[in-house]
């Protein structure tokens, strides 16, 4: 069965965006899901990470947008062992704020962006096997921000975790490196949605202490980096692709398949 491939930013509202992509008079969140959701088929929502959504709110996105597009919410912090929070009420409480997008039937995903404190260990696994039951019927969808996942010695066991807890990899491009909060970019699916973010190769900027996220993601990708990377998406096993640009429409694109 052929894949459907769809391409997508992080964020319909994203500074480079509003600043360089929108044309004048498309200036009300409204206008601009109306006029991306004619361009793209699929978006990520990235604000829910810092702060849960007014449910009217996720409400309107589904109605703005096409029957056939698809979003994907990044999970909210205290999900990912950056907060202090009991694990089942987190969940819950983030569902409840995106359950009108749910129910429209235009929520494929929620990207759990785990901490670089996230380190393989058996509480960590612990806390992987309870995520399915805690989102299902979405998709989880998990990146790694600690090497420890994807060693060599250690990566076949956490593609088989994901895989035997229905948990879909996130496959990421990150800067050349081998800072401990990034990984080896690994084309592999572990779920029949498999899911590529790009995030850019800035070496510099990847770890400052940034006030907006575009000072750290800063790259603009070539052609041929673009070319070097669209075998490893077409031959990712899985049914679904989505790709996704990581703050700059002109810079970097993220597949989820």
């Amino acid at each position: 069965m052929a894949a459907t491939v769809r391409l997508g930013t992080c964020s319909f509202a994203d500074e480079g965006l509003l600043k360089a992509w929108y044309p004048r008079g498309v200036s009300t969140s409204k206008a601009r899901l109306g006029y991306y959701a004619e361009r793209f088929d699929t978006v990520e929502i990235d604000s829910t990470y810092y702060h849960l959504p007014d449910p009217a709110v996720t409400g309107r996105w589904a109605q703005r947008t096409p029957p056939e597009f698809v979003f994907h919410v990044k999970a909210h912090g205290s999900m990912t062992h950056h907060e202090p929070a009991e694990q089942e009420r987190a969940f819950a409480e983030f569902r409840a704020s995106i359950a009108p997008l749910e129910l429209s039937g235009k929520l494929r995903g929620i990207l759990l962006q785990y901490h670089p404190r996230f380190v393989k260990s058996s509480e960590a696994r612990d806390e992987l096997s309870r995520v399915r039951a805690l989102l299902d019927p979405l998709v989880p969808l998990v990146e790694f921000r600690h090497r420890s996942w994807l060693d060599e010695d250690e990566r076949a066991d956490t593609l088989s975790l994901l895989e035997h807890h229905g948990l879909a990899y996130v496959s990421v491009d990150a800067p050349p490196t081998r800072a401990s909060n990034v990984l080896p970019t690994v084309p592999a699916a572990t779920h029949r949605v498999a899911y590529v973010r790009f995030h850019g190769r800035n070496v510099k900027t990847w770890n400052i202490r940034a006030e907006r996220s575009s000072q750290r993601f800063d790259w603009m990708y070539s052609e041929e980096e673009l070319e070097h990377h669209a075998p490893r998406v077409v031959h990712v096993d899985g049914r679904n692709a989505i790709v996704g640009v990581d703050h700059d429409p002109s810079g970097s694109p993220a597949v989820s398949r």
